[in-house]
């Protein structure tokens, strides 16, 4: 028994292209972690240093460090661009001086001004966020006394 070759026509589509099945397209790779999850574990490391920092009468080194990661933790988070937007608007530009120059105080080793500083801009950076949050845990919390303390916290601040 003798094979035959197969006809052209068997072997091409007629567009002179080969008939073969296609595969399906593959997805794109996937990455374990993106760089918003990073930032987000990076600010945790950041906190849990100064707080840490804190707790040893003010370590210096902890304290430089924390600060360090949490700064770089939040421009992971909402991107470099999004970030220096935030800290140099016109109407935050006092509590970013303080914040940052606190930050400088600590990395030149003066903890305690250092961190006056830093906690006066912090404050006053995020003034308007702290009604929504208190707002948020306020509805999600439901211990009776934490709920309405909460909600005493959440006031009628704006968010600008």
């Amino acid at each position: 028994m003798e094979m035959k070759p197969l006809p052209r026509e068997c072997l091409s589509c007629g567009d002179g292209k080969s008939f073969a099945p296609q595969s399906p397209p593959r997805p794109p790779p996937t990455t374990s972690l993106s760089i918003a999850e990073i930032g987000v574990g990076i600010t945790g490391f950041g906190i849990f240093f100064i707080l840490f920092g804190i707790l040893l009468y003010f370590d210096s080194v902890l304290l430089a460090f924390g600060n360090l990661l949490f700064l770089t933790g939040l421009s992971f988070i909402i991107g470099l661009k999004k970030t220096f937007t935030f800290f140099f608007q016109r109407h935050k530009l006092k509590g970013t001086s303080f914040f940052l120059g606190g930050v400088v105080i600590v990395l030149l080793r003066w903890p305690l001004l250092g961190m006056l500083l830093e906690t006066y801009g912090f404050f006053s950076l995020f003034k308007g966020f702290f009604p929504v949050a208190f707002g948020f845990l306020g509805n999600t919390s439901s211990i009776p006394f934490l709920s309405t303390l909460f909600q005493r916290l959440q006031g009628t601040s704006s968010m600008v």
